[in-house]
């Protein structure tokens, strides 16, 4: 039985990660925490997510609760998550991290930090998306010279960052195989006079509304047809499944960084 703690376990991501390891019969919740002055803390995180008493109240740290556990699962804030992760590995707890926006030093802290324990580090968990990732760059590779790339991605009002960490990644994938750098040709608005498309250019564009869960879209566009790769995530169960997944298996692995393309064998 796999010993998992949970990061942010009284926001919305992290009760369906307490609610999904709570379901799965090869894990069990040892720890879940908070930052110290949210009104959460020491409630049940069972009774937070919805299953019943576990008996596994929310601590104010991840130091009340480290050393209990083998992994940690984390969809928190960047800052927050590279304290985490420094604390974590100190302790030799393996990390599962879905957190977005941790790109530039942090990203390099990160992935630096990884090299010292088991780490599986991806901005989206969810299966589907994972087997988007490689379709579309099969797709990108057999038709980027000869179809316009766009990529859009749709997410509730609340969001703070922009592209989505799924929508950047998706974009890094289709220039990497069309042998383009996304720094030069990512083209994140249009407005005004702004002259006939390029070639080489990949529209990454952003739509916020209401509580949508999350959607992306890979649009190629040739000339009298196009064809578009599309992910709808009706709710949060299928990050949380994919990240207490990605923990089963991590555990087994040597230390190193892995993404879900690891954990599912689509290397």
């Amino acid at each position: 039985m796999l010993k998992v703690i949970v990061a942010g376990a009284a926001g919305r991501m992290g009760r369906r990660i307490v609610h999904m390891i709570h379901q799965n019969p090869n894990t069990t919740l040892v720890g879940a925490f908070e930052r110290a002055d949210h009104p959460d803390v020491d409630r049940d995180a069972g009774l937070m997510a919805g299953v019943g008493e576990l008996s596994v109240g929310i601590a104010p740290s991840l130091e009340a609760v480290q050393e209990q556990g083998e992994v940690l699962i984390d969809f928190t804030a960047p800052e927050a998550t590279l304290a985490h992760m420094k604390e974590g590995v100190s302790r030799g707890l393996a990390m599962v991290i879905g957190t977005t926006a941790i790109k530039g030093e942090m990203l390099e802290e990160l992935e630096s930090l990884a090299q010292k324990t088991q780490c599986v580090f991806a901005p989206n968990m969810s299966v589907g998306v994972n087997v988007m990732f490689k379709v579309a760059e099969e797709m990108a590779r057999i038709l980027g010279s000869d179809f316009d790339m766009e990529i859009l991605e749709t997410h509730h009002r609340l969001k703070k960052d922009a592209p989505s960490g799924t929508a950047m990644r998706l974009a890094r994938i289709l220039a990497e195989a069309a042998g383009r750098d996304l720094e030069k040709v990512g083209v994140y608005e249009r407005k005004g006079m702004i002259g006939q498309r390029t070639d080489e250019e990949i529209g990454i564009q952003t739509w916020r509304a209401g509580d949508i869960t999350g959607e992306h879209t890979v649009m190629f566009g040739g000339i009298g047809e196009r064809l578009e790769l599309i992910h709808r995530a009706h709710n949060r169960d299928n990050f949380a499944r994919g990240a207490v997944r990605a923990a089963l298996w991590v555990v087994n692995q040597p230390k190193g960084l892995y993404d879900m393309q690891d954990v599912l064998g689509l290397r």
